[in-house]
């Protein structure tokens, strides 16, 4: 097997799982921008908050996946355990170049039927993530009738600075459906796993129960890499609903916010037209209102 001169490292193969520690940032623009890390420390000092579902330390990685751009998987693959890499990517290796062709304009009631944009607690802001036709792009702008929404890679245009290191390779069969849990959904230590006779057991935690996002996508996803990276004769999901005690059902009805006051049928009579999902009230007898843009 190939090896990196005076390193001793051999390199990885494409579909092994890995922890890795990494520090990932986009440079342009004359600033550094943290995109990514493993380490609390480089968070502290750069600002960075850490994604919810996720913690500091190595990670699990899948060897020539969809994690990272194609050039970075290639330098983690010929990286090889116990051999750190520092080194920087042209935009066109990394997120590519910025294509305006993929900044595009979607009505309102459009992106209002997305079911990301029903849940209760959803609120249209510039920035937010959401998922049309099966892609994935930015709100850069939007107004009471229309959202731009722009699907270049959120560091397109940049160069990418990348220093990281492959700690060691994951190859029990737990720990690898575990890590593969992480890697498709998050929130790995939640889930139980179990191995017995090539019969593959996850218990799925209160969180991902309700979760669209389990259930629509990450799922699927997590059985399809099980497959590839486990074989196993079959794959049990359990969900277990524990019937809760008299006590905790008590407790649990004490928590509960006390209902709202109804409002006086004159306020209800006055009151704006509000559109739920964006967060915003329009005046139905005031001019529209021109388009939100980053500050």
């Amino acid at each position: 097997m190939p090896e990196h001169p005076g390193t001793g490292a051999a390199h990885l193969k494409k579909g092994e799982l890995v922890l890795l520690d990494y520090d990932l940032w986009a440079e342009g623009g004359g600033k550094s921008d943290l995109i990514d890390t493993t380490h609390a420390e480089v968070a502290k000092s750069s600002d960075y908050t850490l994604p919810a579902g996720m913690e500091f330390g190595p990670r699990p990685h899948l060897v020539g996946g969809d994690e990272f751009p194609p050039a970075l998987e290639a330098a983690v693959e010929a990286a090889g355990v116990g051999h750190e890499v520092e080194k920087e990517f042209a935009p066109a290796e990394a997120f590519g170049e910025r294509d305006p062709k993929l900044i595009e304009l979607f009505s309102m009631h459009e992106i209002e039927r997305l079911p990301e944009m029903r849940r209760e607690d959803a609120e249209l802001r510039l920035g937010s993530v959401l998922t049309i036709h099966g892609r994935r792009g930015r709100v850069v702008t939007f107004t009471a009738a229309r959202v731009r929404v722009d699907f270049n890679p959120p560091f397109a245009g940049k160069k990418i600075r990348a220093k990281f290191k492959v700690e060691s390779a994951v190859t029990e069969a737990p720990a690898r459906a575990r890590a593969l849990i992480e890697l498709t959904y998050g929130h790995g230590p939640e889930f139980t796993v179990a191995l017995h006779d090539k019969v593959l057991t996850i218990t799925v935690p209160d969180r991902a129960k309700f979760d669209l996002a389990w259930h629509a996508a990450a799922k699927s996803r997590l059985v399809e890499r099980l497959r590839e990276q486990l074989k196993p004769k079959s794959i049990h999901f359990l969900e277990e609903y524990a019937t809760p005690t008299a006590k905790e059902a008590k407790e649990a009805e004490a928590a509960k916010p006390a209902p709202a006051a109804a409002a006086a049928p004159s306020a209800a009579a006055d009151a704006s037209p509000t559109s739920p999902k964006s967060g915003a009230k329009h005046d139905a007898a005031a001019p529209a209102h021109p388009e939100a843009t980053p500050s």
